[in-house]
């Protein structure tokens, strides 16, 4: 049997709206209002009068202080369409690296799993690293440039998730996730595989979630690590 298609899907400024939150924050450690920083940014926010230690900076205080992994306001229409292709096979798997700062890991991943199961976002599994050629997928979405050319020159194939900062990026590009979804459903059709054929639930978000109720209980899914298990379990 075929293994299912690997969507391999970035979080800040693909999934949630990064720049929106870190605003927030700047905009409270200065005592200023958030309008005064424009969000027509380009990727060091430099706008912003940051250099890269200040950006640190800002960053560790954000995550630590203002939960931001936990609060960053949702991407319009991210949880309907990643249900919607978990539904039809396509393996969800989250790549972030949010581990920058040393001595408050343990609340970048709490509140990154957090933000997952409050915005019923579903995943199959969830890496936290920053060489995102190392992991397997058949379709990427990011937005940062540098993952974006890293990826490019490993011959992987990336959807651009459009932001300021990386208009000058040429190739796929989608401005919403209807957008991601045209493309990854063609994607899959022209890797050969049906579209739509359904895995069994499993992962770390159930069918409960997605519908506002209580989460599956334990056994009710079928537990997988790989898209190679579920293929066998299949």
């Amino acid at each position: 049997m075929t293994s299912p298609f690997v969507l391999g899907v970035d979080l800040d400024g693909v999934c949630a709206d990064y720049t929106a939150a870190f605003r927030a924050a700047v905009a409270r450690h200065r005592e200023v209002d958030p309008s005064s920083l424009t969000d027509d940014v380009t990727w060091d926010f430099a706008e912003w009068g940051l250099d890269r230690t200040s950006f640190l900076e800002h960053h560790r205080r954000a995550v630590v202080e203002d939960h931001l992994f936990a609060t960053m306001p949702p991407i319009d229409g991210v949880s309907d369409t990643l249900w919607r292709l978990s539904d039809a096979g396509v393996w969800i798997r989250i790549i972030t690296h949010r581990l920058v700062s040393n001595w408050n890991h343990a609340t970048a991943v709490a509140d990154t799993v957090g933000w997952l199961d409050t915005n019923r976002v579903p995943y199959r599994d969830i890496c936290f690293l920053g060489a995102k050629p190392q992991v397997g997928a058949d379709l990427y979405v990011e937005d940062a440039p540098h993952n974006v050319e890293a990826l490019r020159a490993s011959a992987a194939r990336v959807l651009v998730f459009d932001q300021p900062y990386n208009r000058s990026l040429g190739g796929l590009r989608a401005r919403t996730w209807a957008e991601v979804e045209d493309v990854v459903v063609g994607s899959v059709v022209d890797s050969g595989r049906a579209y739509p054929s359904p895995l069994p639930l499993v992962g770390l978000a159930g069918a409960g979630d997605r519908l506002g109720g209580e989460p599956p209980a334990a056994g009710d899914a079928l537990a997988s690590s790989s898209p190679e298990e579920a293929r066998e379990q299949s």
